[in-house]
């Protein structure tokens, strides 16, 4: 607002401005006012106040003092202070806790300069779209890569062999050894479908080992190192906090760490494809219940104050397809369905 005296001084240099030969309009401007302004005060009344509203609207279902010294609480407590606001809305959920959604959690942070990432980043590189398959349950649909883990001597690397299930994102078979190696590779595949009980035709492998009789799905034709769901996976374990800033010493020590990585990606981490459930839980189909307990949460936090919500809640419904990445030119294949033209299970 500009008040009575304020606006006769605007006034009165731009009255001199125009006298010694300037413009109007530039000499507005430069006040950081514009010329209809300029005129509608002059046309009115001399004492006349500011006719706009100077009252400050609240909504009445603002977060109260209270509520915001909470949501800050829990954001930067030791549980949740390294994880944003898409980690912890839905472990809050786990914990039949409604605080605030995840755009008000956002919001806060963001007024208090708490929004700064807690993690290393590094840029995105683009991927190549695979082949369009879907699965709608685990053991369909597998995804596998190798990524090297460096070693304490320069030029020499440990190779993280890791084999992850598509549908429930969970990590089902990996191992890390000294050199890379197709044999190597094909032990991992073997000890996986023995744990998971793989039948003949069952499983696509995202990337291509023909040498274990497996369905192969290339990115590319004859390619296999364009592979964005293992590179997504990995990006996510080596960029948490708790990736070693030092090269391992042994190989030992290699698999220890990746132990410890693979049982807090299957058992703690909420993935964001799979509506923030842990990897293990979609695996075991225990997201059923865990989203219903969400989506009744919520429903509550919603009758309670009303004026929060626009439209409906949260979407906490299960994802039941899982696509990779489908061609509209192409017709999906449906794995469910083995075709007499694909490889043998060994």
């Amino acid at each position: 607002m500009t008040g009575l005296e304020e606006r006769k001084t605007l006034i009165s240099l731009i009255s001199e401005a125009t006298l010694a030969g300037a413009r109007q309009a530039p000499a507005c401007e430069m006040l950081g006012l514009s010329a209809r302004t300029v005129q509608r005060w002059r046309g009115g009344e001399p004492d006349a106040v500011d006719g706009r509203s100077l009252r400050h609207h609240q909504p009445s279902h603002k977060l109260s003092a209270e509520e915001r010294t909470e949501l800050l609480a829990v954001a930067n407590s030791a549980g949740f202070g390294h994880l944003p606001p898409s980690q912890i809305v839905p472990r809050l959920a786990d914990q039949q806790r409604y605080i605030a959604s995840e755009s008000t959690f956002y919001r806060v942070l963001k007024a208090g300069k708490q929004l700064a990432h807690r993690r290393s980043e590094r840029p995105v590189k683009s991927c190549g779209k695979p082949r369009a398959v879907r699965a709608d349950a685990p053991n369909q649909l597998y995804s596998w890569d190798i990524t090297y883990l460096p070693a304490t001597i320069r030029g020499q690397y440990f190779y993280l062999y890791l084999f992850m299930d598509v549908f429930s994102r969970k990590i089902v078979g990996w191992q890390v050894y000294a050199e890379e190696s197709s044999v190597q590779a094909s032990e991992v595949l073997k000890d996986l479908c023995a744990r998971e009980a793989i039948q003949p035709n069952q499983v696509i492998l995202h990337a291509t080992l023909q040498a274990l009789g497996v369905m192969p799905s290339l990115s590319r034709p004859s390619v296999s190192n364009d592979n964005p769901y293992s590179e997504s996976l990995f990006k996510t374990l080596k960029y948490r906090p708790a990736y070693p800033l030092e090269a391992f010493d042994t190989l030992f020590a290699a698999r220890t760490w990746v132990a410890e990585l693979v049982r807090w990606y299957n058992h703690e981490h909420r993935h964001s494809a799979i509506r923030f459930v842990t990897p293990a839980q979609r695996h075991a189909n225990l997201d059923h219940d865990i989203l219903e307990r969400r989506k009744a949460l919520y429903e509550v936090a919603r009758e309670r104050h009303p004026l929060r919500w626009k439209g409906a809640t949260r979407d906490w419904q299960r994802v039941n397809v899982v696509h990779l990445n489908p061609d509209r030119a192409e017709p999906t294949l449906d794995i469910r369905r083995p075709r007499n033209q694909e490889l043998k299970a060994a």
